[in-house]
């Protein structure tokens, strides 16, 4: 069924968004991921909630924020959920930066004790949009601040190079993600500078990164914009791709700027013949622009996020343009998602497939699949389809250490 195109299929869907997020995932994640000693969430997680590893990732904790505050502004403000996005955030405070030098963590144990960075700053950004939503959720400007403080560490950040002079290049990730995170700070602290690093960032991908002449949005560019023909290169990501492409069409939304609207959706069009697998359905994690054998040796495996960034491009693409590819897109994504990655028997869903939908490890969560792409997928996608996802309701702010 293409659910996009009546009323009642419309309907459907969304009911099934909402209840797949209220009565499934976000359960599944406060029933067995909160930490209640130590504050924050857990997400190393087997198929049924049991606790396999404790350490901690800071993105994950930056993003479960977000989930509980935005729930809070956009569905109804839970004691429950508010009270756990305060633990949330006071372990963040806590733990999350290296006073040495101010940049965020990226794993700690469970206690917080620090473990790791990363090179990109993106711990920053996850913990920017959490407290910036937690801020709208509390009416607390101190979470303002931080939010600010955050974003700003994100932007200004700039990673050691992960190869040496001989051949500088640049991701997609970076403007990615700027565009994302001052989105949701524009929305929920007003952020002053938002829209200027939006545009800043909508010109990086649309200069460097999307190729019109072989109809492709490329992850790696050099610092002048070219192709680097080696295997690093040559790899396409076509969720990432496709991710970057709905919040170019969000954008364009919010200004009515119909522009920039069709560049997202040429950009989603591109990604879907290039990445959509057509024997046996679903995204492709990783392809060759040129065609070639990739060298990542996961490339044709199925992972739980592109899927979602598809099936959200999918539907804004048809709000947006009323075009039934859209839809059928949207239907054929929705469909191979919820046949192959929900977990029946226990819940929630798992991350990670072979190419045919088989399933290739229990694991519900771990450093880099936690409570965000999913629910933000369900959410949104239920908000955009009725207006019945944004009842607005008050409750009592708990004390900060509760």
């Amino acid at each position: 069924m293409v659910y996009l195109l009546t009323a009642a299929g419309r309907k459907s869907v969304a009911d099934k968004y909402r209840d797949s997020l209220l009565n499934d995932v976000v359960p599944f994640w406060l029933r067995h991921g909160v930490d209640d000693e130590y504050g924050g969430i857990i997400t190393g997680l087997d198929r049924d909630g049991t606790v396999i590893d404790t350490d901690k990732g800071m993105w994950q904790q930056g993003r479960w924020l977000w989930l509980l505050a935005e729930l809070c502004n956009t569905v109804e403000a839970r004691d429950e959920w508010l009270r756990t996005a305060l633990r949330t955030a006071d372990f963040i405070e806590r733990f999350g930066f290296d006073q040495s030098d101010g940049r965020m963590w990226f794993q700690v144990t469970r206690e917080g004790r620090p473990l790791r960075k990363r090179r990109y700053a993106f711990s920053e950004s996850f913990a920017a949009i959490g407290f910036g939503e937690l801020a709208q959720a509390t009416g607390d400007r101190r979470y303002a601040e931080l939010a600010q403080r955050c974003f700003h560490a994100f932007v200004s950040h700039v990673p050691p190079p992960k190869f040496t002079d001989e051949r500088p290049a640049r991701s997609l990730g970076m403007p990615m993600i700027t565009i994302a995170t001052a989105q949701d700070l524009r929305d929920s602290i007003s952020l002053e500078c938002a829209n200027a690093w939006i545009d800043r960032s909508v010109e990086i991908i649309c200069r460097d990164h999307r190729k019109p002449d072989i109809r492709c949005v490329m992850e790696t560019v050099g610092l002048d914009g070219k192709i680097i023909d080696h295997f690093d290169g040559r790899t396409l990501n076509p969720g990432h791709a496709i991710e970057a492409a709905w919040f170019l069409m969000l954008d364009g939304r919010y200004r009515n700027d119909t522009v920039l609207q069709k560049t997202g959706c040429e950009m989603l069009d591109w990604m879907w013949e290039r990445g959509w697998d057509r024997e046996h359905g679903g995204l492709l994690y990783f392809v060759d622009v040129d065609g070639h054998p990739v060298q990542e040796y996961w490339h044709d495996m199925k992972f739980w996020w592109p899927q979602c960034e598809l099936m959200l491009a999918a539907l804004l693409a048809f709000e947006l343009t009323g075009d039934a590819k859209y839809a059928g897109w949207h239907a054929k994504a929705h469909d191979w998602f919820f046949e192959h990655f929900a977990d029946r028997e226990h819940g929630e869903f798992f991350g990670y497939l072979h190419r045919d939908g088989t399933l290739s490890s229990t694991l519900k969560g771990n450093l880099w699949k936690g409570p965000f792409h999913i629910p933000r997928m369900l959410l949104w996608s239920w908000q955009w389809l009725t207006s019945d996802g944004h009842p607005q309701s008050s409750c009592t702010v708990p004390s900060r250490n509760p």
